[in-house]
């Protein structure tokens, strides 16, 4: 039997825990934690996400601030940005929303932003403690997607997990997470990527399917084995003129031919995506607890 990995359910629970606790935290201590976003340019995609950091900050009861700066702003007016929230003692976490126009330098971006402060957990502080199984921030997706398995007890020990794409968002942290010690964990993993060879053959071995490549219904269901549990990262725009936005939103998986094979599947959207913010805004309440 087919079960949905609903990121809206999970979503909801984890946001109603971290309501209840930051208002015992406002109560004992008269503080409310606080998320800033740096939003540079206005690409669609940046936009519709921050926009939803900023809503959920507000549901859960944590205080919100979006800088916005021009397309066009120099590296050096960023990175002073930059350098004010990591002063400014009444911001617990912040993000730098990426993608950063061309001109930019990603990297020297996010090592300019405080390990402590780095909710996002992309600095290479919180990289290399995650490697090391200390605690830090986790970044966003793949927490988020730790937390899903979690919550649906799906059992990952022993179990042979394929992660197809290797970026430092979500592919490379998710194989480390998913092979060390711990629940989620304790699997063995192979990281695929665009220069693997037999990637079918290597998809059909796998217990647990995690594809994170950017590319619409890439995973057809002949790389599906019976019963595998299949996490669907993908966030695609797709022109679809049916759809008052004039795009639908698709994910590297070809959900109807795939879902029938899987005992778990995340749909886009609906899924990781919604994962991903509600763990922003957990990373965010660790930042501020650190801070008492």
């Amino acid at each position: 039997m087919m079960k949905l990995l609903d990121g809206k359910w999970v979503s909801a629970l984890i946001l109603e825990e971290i309501t209840a606790e930051v208002a015992l935290l406002k109560n004992k201590f008269g503080k409310t934690p606080h998320l800033a976003a740096i939003l540079v340019g206005n690409d669609g995609a940046s936009e519709t996400y921050v926009n939803s950091k900023m809503k959920n900050c507000e549901k859960v009861g944590m205080e919100s601030s979006l800088i916005r700066l021009d397309a066009n702003v120099s590296e050096k007016e960023l990175l002073d940005t930059v350098e004010k929230l990591n002063r400014e003692q009444s911001v617990n976490g912040f993000i730098v929303q990426l993608p950063l126009p061309k001109h930019i330098d990603e990297q020297k971006v996010i090592k300019a932003i405080l390990p402590q402060k780095d909710v996002d957990g992309f600095h290479p502080d919180n990289i290399g403690k995650m490697v090391l199984n200390m605690p830090s921030f986790i970044p966003a997706t793949p927490f988020g997607i730790l937390q899903m398995i979690e919550k649906y007890a799906i059992e990952t020990a022993g179990k042979h997990c394929v992660v197809v794409g290797r970026s430092h968002i979500v592919g490379l942290p998710m194989s480390i997470l998913m092979g060390r010690n711990a629940y989620p964990g304790n699997c063995t993993v192979t990281l695929t990527h665009s220069k693997t060879k037999n990637l079918k053959e290597v998809c059909l071995s796998a217990d647990i399917l995690i594809v994170a490549m950017g590319k619409p219904d890439f995973i057809t269901a002949d790389m599906v084995k019976q019963d595998a549990v299949v996490i669907d990262v993908g966030t695609t725009r797709v022109p679809d003129s049916t759809k008052k936005t004039g795009f639908a939103i698709k994910g590297d998986v070809k959900f109807e031919e795939v879902a029938p094979k899987c005992s778990y599947i995340s749909p886009v959207p609906g899924g990781v995506g919604l994962m991903t913010v509600t763990s922003l805004i957990k990373n965010t309440l660790l930042a501020f607890k650190n801070t008492l």
